[in-house]
């Protein structure tokens, strides 16, 4: 059974429809991805789901609760990293996740907390000198101090630099390891292709694509292209009639031929039959923000 359902959620706020008709399911153990353009609905769909936010039509069901009449227990079994959390700048990273672990009725050891999570050396440090990677650990930390079964995690890794980025990434890995199920919203798309089982893609308050990564990519962009530079004459004839490829261009000696997934082995066996080297050969494949500017018709935000 799926540990979160929700079937055509409805949010309003005054005349403004936030979110409509939305369905998806999370199953336990994925990293589900939730993605959309800025005022897409993507954050106010999770705080629903949190029991965070009242909505006004649908169902939602997390592990058989409903988060509007089951606060209190769903409280217990999820972990939350809000997209805008802050803890005072002179709050200790020891005393935050003290603070924290009496929340709940059976608590992880915040003390394995601060090692597992790399955190043991800057225990008697303050919250505002952390660095944006430290304060992120803390964060994964202070979600996972309930011992949730599920981890909601909120543009986790906006504003850190690209190495501190990754190492996040590899947190978020160690967390569904660990067997709780994940819960992500993000706006950085290489993000969400290396980490999530299935996403979510919202526009407008609606659902307009639910997929894998790779299914996603196929659906929006089934196929590659190919960009060479040809060492002899070339007719583009030669290409074209080749059931892998779709189309041939040209731009001054540089040709790119668009086609199917077998199109490197096509294009690249026939041009040796005929003694021409694909000089600079380069394949480009398709990636998920490709499929997320087809599906929304925005780019990603930076």
């Amino acid at each position: 059974m799926p540990v979160i359902e929700v079937q055509k959620l409805r949010k309003v706020y005054g005349d403004h429809v936030a979110v409509d008709d939305v369905s998806f399911t999370v199953e336990r153990g994925e990293i589900f991805g939730v993605l959309g353009p800025n005022g897409a609905g993507k954050t106010t769909t999770v705080e629903c789901v949190e029991g965070l936010r009242r909505y006004d039509g649908g169902k939602i069901s997390v592990m058989g609760l409903d988060p509007q009449h089951d606060k209190e227990e769903l409280r217990q079994r999820i972990g939350i990293q809000l997209q805008e959390s802050e803890l005072p700048p002179r709050l200790k990273v020891r005393e935050a996740l003290q603070l924290y672990s009496s929340f709940y009725e059976n608590p992880a050891d915040w003390r394995a907390l601060l090692t597992d999570w790399g955190l043991e050396a800057k225990r008697d440090s303050q919250f505002g000198q952390l660095s944006g990677g430290q304060k992120q650990r803390l964060s994964i930390a202070l979600a996972l101090v309930g011992n949730p079964e599920i981890a909601v995690f909120d543009e986790l890794t906006t504003a850190l630099d690209p190495r501190a980025r990754r190492d996040t990434w590899e947190l978020i890995e160690r967390v569904r390891a660990q067997g709780v199920t994940v819960l992500l919203v993000t706006h950085f798309m290489e993000e969400a292709e290396r980490l999530c089982d299935r996403i979510a893609i919202i526009r407008d308050g609606r659902l307009v694509a639910l997929d894998t990564p790779a299914g996603l990519i196929s659906a929006a962009h089934p196929g590659q292209r190919l960009h060479f530079t040809p060492s002899a004459p070339l007719d583009d004839a030669l290409l074209t009639a080749l059931p892998e490829v779709t189309s041939v261009s040209r731009s001054n000696a540089r040709v790119t031929v668009n086609g199917t997934e077998n199109l490197v082995y096509a294009v690249v066996s026939t041009l040796s039959r005929h003694d021409i080297v694909p000089g600079e050969l380069r394949l480009e494949q398709p990636t998920l923000e490709d499929a997320f500017v087809s599906l929304t018709g925005a780019p990603p935000e930076s």
